[in-house]
């Protein structure tokens, strides 16, 4: 797992700086601690950051092919990289590493974009052909990995794993979108290829990018499939299924075992992780170390559950502890790696996860991200099913009442009044054909915290928000089953834009390390879309065949367990007898009026509110750490951004130059 950064000068005006390059670089040590690397040539130039995973010895990075005339820089893993490598070689290919990074690079190099097709895995990549004087760059079909991009007014197009390595160029200016601010605060996350600063794009999932002289073109490789009504569902007896869905299981644990260093694993105690957990230990006799989150307040907290697991699997169980204060002082650097504001403070116990696996000598660890989307897990999808069965009697008065059934650890919920249930969930319930019902109550629940904002900020009609995302939808989109569309939603919507993202990969490599997620294997994803709708969401029972094939792993304590959100505390975080100094000063009425987002009036209501002990709604919570994260996203990026010296004479930094480059240095 790395860090890459480049650029490439498409009117050859400028030659590649070593100098900035190691400035971007700089900006991405902690993606990459171990060791840098850089890539001359006239108008283009490469860098990576490496953090050593697999081939320590002869993995360094840039790589070229046979003839020098391809090269490359990698974040992730190819998991299959070792059997690609024997085809390669059989088809005359010669390699100099056993890296999984050189090994893309000869794929390259036989298929060009194509070898995307092949590759399962998670990454980011760039290569640059010396010939063609061509960029390509990709990115993981779900987007595990992160990869940005800008185009200067002179031509050069740069690009970089995280925002703030971009803005190190002094030529690129932080200004903040409000209209991505808007996606942010109804989504939770910036939609791609947005980002909320103006004229910095994330390349999206499933894309690469091919950029020479004459043009910049981006392509589609993959899109995320459901059966449409013509086509079939799977349609074998359960148990042929539930089979095949172990035996993908567990080969996706085990070449995700793959690694020339210790590989632990993340441990919830719900039955996504202990699945992962129960499955290594199953195939693997070695030492297992395990990382678990729990929370000083009991209402978060699951650590009973998790210590079951670790005793049951006999791992070596290491846990921190979040608490009130450590979330709010944390908080600032965790928006710092993340580049956007959030809306939740999950994000910071991840944060402190990552750093006591890296303190415990682990860079590689295995997590259960993936199955409540792919197996439909979250209660978003039970709920869209009980309004759709809803609609269908819209004026009875029963239905709305199972909704205290679905959410019971909801106490506003399950002690409200029938006519409240009907109002909440009720808006919108006839509009069964809208491609986002499954997501409607949430989003328009997030939306209430736009009146936060300064009047004359969202100068864009709300529609605007959803014509993005209207555009993104597959041609088959309505033709897919209900629970499909919801699917595709969430997954688009949600998991690489925040899941994978500001609570994923942004917190682990934060402290240099690297999750791998075996629900997210291309085999098991595609599997899971072929199925039907009953196998993964029976009746109101989620991850149906997750439950069925973790029969002979998990204890039913585990595994009949009801899906419980992770979530964190908020306002408390924040508002305590420890609260940080950033949180009052960010939030005076000078500083709110000063950055020019939100009206201070309002703010300031809310803080009252807050520090009166008053009766704080989700959407007050969800304001709250918006306002206050937007706040930190200026201060660190728009107001006050200062990029660290360069990487000095001292770092360990590869300079590899091109034959034109390395004639004219000696000329």
């Amino acid at each position: 797992m790395c860090g890459i950064a480049g650029m490439f000068d498409r009117r050859a005006r400028r030659a590649a700086s070593e100098g900035d390059l190691r400035q971007m670089l700089a900006l991405l040590r902690h993606r990459g601690p171990d060791e840098f690397g850089i890539l001359l040539d006239r108008e283009a130039g490469l860098g990576n950051a490496r953090l050593s995973i697999i081939d320590l010895c002869s993995g360094s990075q840039p790589i070229a092919n046979e003839d020098d005339s391809l090269w490359i820089v990698f974040n992730g893993e190819v998991f299959n990289y070792i059997e690609l490598r024997e085809e390669l070689r059989a088809r005359g290919h010669q390699f100099r590493t056993e890296s999984d990074t050189e090994v893309i690079l000869h794929l390259y190099e036989e298929l060009g974009p194509r070898c995307l097709d092949r590759m399962n895995g998670q990454f980011a990549l760039a290569i640059w052909d010396t010939r063609r004087r061509r960029l390509f760059l990709a990115r993981d079909r779900l987007g595990v990995r992160p990869l940005f991009y800008t185009l200067l007014a002179d031509g050069t197009l740069l690009f970089a794993s995280e925002i703030k390595s971009l803005l190190s160029d002094r030529r690129v200016s932080a200004e903040l979108d409000p209209q991505v601010l808007a996606e942010v605060f109804t989504f939770w996350a910036a939609q791609t290829p947005h980002t909320v600063f103006r004229g910095i794009h994330e390349l999206p999932p499933a894309h690469y990018l091919v950029a020479d002289r004459d043009s910049i073109q981006i392509q589609r490789y993959w899109e995320n499939r459901f059966p449409t009504g013509s086509d079939k569902h799977e349609s074998r007896p359960i148990g042929e299924v539930i089979e095949e869905c172990r035996s993908l299981l567990i080969d996706a644990c085990q070449v995700r075992l793959r690694a020339d260093v210790p590989v632990g694993a993340y441990l919830s105690g719900g039955l996504d992780s202990s699945t992962i957990a129960s499955v290594i230990r199953r195939h693997n006799s070695n030492r297992f170390v395990t990382f678990s989150i729990a929370f000083a307040d009991p209402a978060f907290d699951e650590s009973a559950f998790q210590q079951q697991m670790a005793v049951r699997l006999g791992t070596d169980h290491h846990v921190v502890r979040a608490t009130y204060a450590e979330i709010g002082r944390v908080f600032p650097e965790v928006v710092w790696h993340a580049e956007v504001p959030l809306l939740r403070t999950a994000p910071a116990p991840m944060f402190l996860l990552s750093k006591l696996v890296r303190e415990q000598g682990f860079k590689v660890v295995l997590t259960g991200e993936g199955a409540d989307e792919f197996l439909a897990g979250y209660d978003l999808f039970k709920e869209a099913k009980l309004r759709r069965f809803w609609a269908r009697q819209p004026d009875s008065k029963s239905r709305p009442l199972l909704f205290k059934r679905l959410y019971p650890d909801i106490t506003a919920l399950a002690q409200s009044s029938p006519s409240f249930l009907a109002a909440f969930f009720g808006q919108g319930l006839g509009e069964v054909e809208s491609p986002w019902y499954s997501h409607a109550v949430r989003w328009r629940n997030n939306r209430r915290t736009l009146r936060f904002f300064k009047e004359d900020l969202l100068t864009a009609p709300e529609e605007d928000v959803f014509s993005h995302l209207r555009r993104r939808l597959p041609a088959d989109f309505t033709q897919w089953t209900p629970l499909a569309r919801a699917q595709y939603v969430e997954i688009t919507t949600f998991l690489s834009p925040y899941l994978l993202s500001s609570q994923g990969d942004r917190m682990s490599m934060a402290h240099s390390v690297e999750g791998r997620f075996p629900f997210l294997d291309v085999r098991l994803v595609e599997f899971c879309n072929r199925l039907p709708p009953r196998m993964k969401l029976r009746v109101l029972q989620e991850k149906h065949l997750l439950k069925e094939a973790a029969l002979p792993w998990l204890p039913d304590v585990i595994r009949q367990r009801p899906k419980r959100p992770y979530r964190a505390p908020v306002h408390r975080s924040f508002f305590n007898e420890t609260t940080p100094d950033y949180v009052r000063e960010l939030l005076s009425p000078e500083r709110i009026k000063a950055a020019g987002y939100f009206k201070p009036e309002a703010v300031q209501q809310l803080t009252r509110k807050i520090e009166s002990g008053g009766a704080l709604g989700e959407t007050d919570d969800m304001a709250l750490v918006g306002i206050l994260s937007t706040q930190l996203v200026h201060h660190q990026f728009v107001e006050g951004f200062s990029p660290p010296k360069p990487l000095s004479q001292r770092d360990p930094v590869k300079v590899c130059r091109t034959a034109t480059i390395s004639q004219e240095v000696s000329a």
